[in-house]
């Protein structure tokens, strides 16, 4: 994998063939198992018990769609130095044993409690404790700690009625995941490829009369057809939304002059994106663009540092403080100066954010993706900018893989022409007078004795 000259990611179409090498599903497998199996290892556990999704695709490199995604309804135990044990739905365990080799037996029936949706006298918790049990017993490591990532409480106390003592395991298999193999690396690049061309699609589309929640239609269709398996959320945030930011988009309809923002988060084979870009509608008022460059200035000196044996906290240190920009501390504004790790999951390690980098400091390496992510508000008091970029740590500095523009603040459905030409794109809302109305109103004033009033400055265009 080459992780050190610019452009050095491949982008591969989205179909296996025969003639090219693209990504090896295999390796991917075996290295992200190994990844955890290692980690495993040097713990003081015996076993590690996932039901979080992200991680149990990680390890058994099965998926069974995005609805299950918050039911906790799949599980698998991996003990040290053996392979891993899936429990699914019964006809999911099925497929997987047909299909997936990697598993095959290890794949079997189980059914926790759905989230409370079954009860607690039907016993499911303690059928699952059961099952750990028995696995545990058979390698003789009932007695050694039991790391699990998150349990919901039935089933925590189950397991510890049977003798298992539970401890954190989330931060095995959060380290496991915070350097991306060259598989990741590469699922990731074609996943930011996809929203490259939705943000394509959305600028041509976009003018005044569109709706926010037209504008996520048409942005999950383009992913979709492009070979999305999941988009988790398209943020629209327009006008007096913008600032505070709602994170959530509404049916609010574009106007001329509007800011507004979108983020968007899907899926390709698992790999996520988190993925701001920022325009305006029609034109752009003075206030705007000032507060644009302030937010890719912010953004871009972040970009300048991300290189290996830099911090999280020196990056974090380059942005602003809460209270520089409207908030009483770093609490009250997380996540709009951020970074993220990503990958499986949106927010992975390392986290970069002034409330815990400055103190809890991480070294940047090598095979790291992270977006960061800058928030900036307008002087206005309701518009702001919003912009966001994804990041590879190479070997010797960084990539980026979000290739949508967005250097300048773009203006979207800029087709205004006047009898003196195209109208300039940097313009206020109220536009100000012209010489002739400043004549006209100081002849009047004069003649009823008054003092004419001052005139707007006119938007100098840039």
């Amino acid at each position: 994998m080459l992780l050190g000259g610019e452009m050095a990611l491949p982008t591969y179409g989205t179909m296996a063939v025969d003639w090219e090498q693209r990504v090896d599903f295999d390796r991917l497998r075996r290295e992200r198992l190994g990844r955890a199996k290692k980690l495993l290892s040097e713990s003081s556990m015996g076993a590690l018990l996932c039901f979080d999704m992200n991680n149990v695709r990680y390890i058994t490199a099965t998926h069974i769609g995005t609805w299950a995604q918050d039911k906790n309804s799949r599980f698998t135990l991996l003990p040290q130095n053996d392979e891993p044990i899936l429990w699914d739905f019964g006809s999911a365990a099925k497929h997987h044993q047909l299909h997936c080799p990697w598993l095959g037996e290890r794949s079997r029936a189980g059914i926790p409690l759905l989230r409370g949706a079954m009860s607690p006298e039907m016993g499911r918790a303690e059928d699952v404790a059961k099952k750990i049990r028995i696995e545990l017993e058979k390698r003789g490591l009932l007695k050694e700690p039991l790391g699990v990532d998150i349990i919901e409480p039935p089933i925590l106390f189950a397991l510890q009625r049977e003798g298992i003592t539970v401890v954190d395991g989330q931060q095995i298999m959060s380290d496991a995941r915070v350097i991306k193999t060259q598989d990741e690396i590469t699922l990731l690049n074609m996943s930011a490829m996809m929203v490259d061309a939705a943000y394509h699609d959305l600028y041509c589309a976009m003018k005044p009369g569109m709706s926010e929640n037209q504008a996520v239609g048409l942005m999950s269709k383009v992913l979709y057809d492009l070979g999305s398996e999941y988009v988790e959320a398209v943020n629209a945030i327009s006008g007096e939304r913008c600032n505070p930011h709602p994170h959530v988009f509404s049916d609010r309809v574009l106007r001329p002059g509007d800011p507004v923002y979108y983020d968007v988060l899907h899926s390709y084979m698992g790999y996520r994106t988190c993925y701001y870009r920022c325009f305006s509608i029609g034109y752009a008022p003075r206030v705007m663009v000032d507060a644009y460059k302030r937010c890719r200035d912010y953004l871009d000196a972040a970009i300048s540092l991300i290189q290996p044996g830099r911090t999280t906290a020196e990056i974090a240190s380059v942005w602003p403080k809460a209270t520089e920009f409207g908030f009483p501390d770093e609490e009250a504004a997380f996540a709009l100066q951020f970074g993220h790790g990503i990958g499986l999951a949106i927010w992975e390690k390392p986290v970069i954010s002034r409330l815990v980098s400055i103190e809890h400091s991480h070294e940047i390496k090598p095979g790291m993706v992270f977006a960061l992510e800058t928030f900036w508000p307008a002087k206005d008091g309701w518009s702001a900018a919003r912009i966001e970029e994804e990041i590879v740590v190479t070997e010797t500095g960084h990539e980026v893989i979000t290739r949508f523009p967005a250097e300048k603040l773009l203006v979207a459905g800029a087709s205004y022409v006047t009898v003196d030409g195209p109208l300039e794109t940097l313009r206020e809302s109220e536009a100000p007078p012209s010489r002739d109305v400043v004549k006209m109103v100081e002849a009047s004033e004069k003649k009823n004795g008054k003092k004419a009033p001052k005139p707007r400055r006119t938007a100098v265009k840039v």
